[in-house]
C-alpha cells in the first residue's frame, strides 16, 4: 500500500499525521509513505529524523494584512500544485491525505486533479478555511469533535474519529521526570504554550513563576523555541523551576506529571485526555475562528479541564487555583475521577479502519 500524506506548520498538525503513518507502518506488511511538508517550518526537521521520506515544497499562509505577499503567495500555490501533481504522478499513491495547514491545498489539489482517493483530517472543533474548502471534493472528511460535522456541506462525508495525536502516547515509552532532574516525591507542573510558544502567555506567567519559587512543587516552563531567549533574559529561576525551548516527545512527559498547564489546540487536548492528567486550559486568542476556545469549551463542559481565558488571567489567582489543586482538594480529585471515567477511542485504528474500506471499495 502506498500513501502520500501532508501536514505542517505546528504540532498541531504533524504528531496527528506521524501518528497515523506509526499505525499503517505497524498494519501494513508493504507499506509506503511519503510525506509533502513546506520546506522552511517545523515538519521539515522533525519528519526526516524520523526516516520518513520527505519532499519539501515552497508555499506560505495567506495574510490579509500583506495583501502584495498574497499575490505572490498564489504564484508559489500554483507551481507546487504542478510539482505534487508530477510527484502523484510519479509515487502513484494509493490515498493522499491531508492532516491540516496550508501545505495540504495544493497537495489535496493535486490529487483530485490525478483522479486518486483523498480523505483530509480536522483537528479542531471549528473546521479552518482550506479544510471547508477541500472537503467538498475528497472522499471523506475525518474530524476530533462530534460537533466539528456540522459545519462542513450535508454532502460532504464528515466521519467522527478522534485526533490521533492522543495515540502517540500509546505509541511512546513514557519519560520519567527524574531523567530531567526532577525529585521523585515531588509534585511537578507542567506549562507548555504549545510548539511554537507564545510571548504574550510566557510573559503573563513570569510572576506566577516567581511566586511558585516558594513552593515544594516542581515545575517544567517549556516556552517554544522563539521565545525561550526573551524568557529567560534577566531571569533567575529557583532550583524548584526549570526552563526549556522545547522538548520533543513531550507526550511522554505527562504521565509523570500532577498538573498541565496547556493552551487549547486540539492535538494537545487529545494527548492530555488520552494520559488522564488534570489540567488548567489557556486558549490562544489568536488563531482563526477562535477554535481554541471552543476546544477547551468541549473540556469545560464535561468537567475534563479547567478552562481560563487569557482576557482573565491573572498570575496571583493563578497561583493561589495552582496551590489549592495541589493540596488534593475537591476540584482536583473531581477532575481525576471525570478523566478516568472518559473513554478514549482509539483514533488512528478508526482512521486506518476507514481508509483500507476507501481502497477496497474502489478496487
Amino acid at each position: 500500500m502506498k500513501m502520500i500524506i501532508s501536514a505542517g506548520g505546528t504540532g498541531g498538525h504533524i504528531y496527528p499525521a506521524l501518528a497515523i503513518i506509526s499505525k499503517f507502518q505497524k498494519s501494513e506488511k508493504d507499506f509506503e509513505v511519503l510525506y509533502i511538508g513546506t520546506h522552511n517550518r517545523m515538519e521539515n526537521k522533525i519528519v526526516p529524523e524520523k526516516n520518513i521520506p520527505y519532499q519539501a515544497i515552497k508555499i506560505y499562509g495567506f495574510n490579509k494584512r500583506h495583501p502584495f505577499k498574497d499575490i505572490a503567495n498564489i504564484k508559489h500555490v500554483i507551481v507546487a500544485y504542478k510539482e505534487c501533481r508530477q510527484i502523484i504522478k510519479n509515487f502513484q499513491p494509493d490515498i493522499v491525505v491531508g492532516v491540516g495547514g496550508y501545505v495540504t491545498l495544493p497537495v489535496i489539489m493535486a490529487a483530485r486533479a490525478e483522479k486518486k482517493l483523498c480523505v483530509i483530517h480536522e483537528q479542531n472543533s471549528i473546521p479552518g478555511k482550506t479544510n471547508k474548502f477541500l472537503s467538498r471534493g475528497v472522499n471523506a472528511v475525518f474530524t476530533s469533535f462530534k460537533d466539528s460535522n456540522k459545519y462542513f456541506a450535508k454532502e460532504v462525508n464528515c466521519i467522527y474519529t478522534g485526533n490521533p495525536s492522543g495515540d502517540n502516547i500509546l505509541n511512546e515509552k513514557p519519560l520519567k521526570k527524574e531523567s530531567l532532574g526532577f525529585s521523585k516525591d515531588k509534585k511537578l507542573l507542567l506549562i507548555t504554550s504549545g510548539s511554537l510558544g507564545s510571548s504574550g502567555l510566557n510573559e503573563k506567567l513570569n510572576k506566577f513563576l516567581e511566586l511558585s519559587e516558594k513552593e515544594d512543587y516542581e515545575v517544567l516552563f517549556i516556552t517554544g523555541k522563539e521565545n525561550y531567549e526573551e524568557t529567560v533574559k534577566n531571569n533567575h529561576f529557583a532550583k524548584n523551576i526549570k526552563v526549556i525551548p522545547y522538548l520533543d516527545n513531550l507526550s511522554s512527559l505527562f504521565s509523570s506529571c500532577d498538573l498541565i498547564i496547556a493552551r487549547a489546540g486540539a492535538g494537545t487536548l487529545a494527548e492530555i485526555l488520552m494520559a488522564k492528567i488534570p489540567s488548567i486550559i489557556i486558549p490562544s486568542p489568536n488563531v482563526a475562528n477562535n477554535h481554541q476556545y471552543y476546544n477547551a469549551l468541549s473540556l469545560e463542559k464535561e468537567n475534563l479541564a479547567i478552562m481560563i481565558e487569557e482576557k482573565n488571567l491573572d498570575s496571583d489567582e493563578l497561583y493561589k487555583r495552582v496551590k489549592e489543586l495541589f493540596q488534593n482538594n475537591a476540584e482536583y480529585q473531581k477532575l481525576q475521577k471525570n478523566l478516568s471515567q472518559y473513554k478514549n477511542i482509539k483514533s488512528s485504528d478508526i482512521i486506518y479502519k476507514e481508509i483500507k474500506e476507501l481502497i477496497e471499495h474502489v478496487k
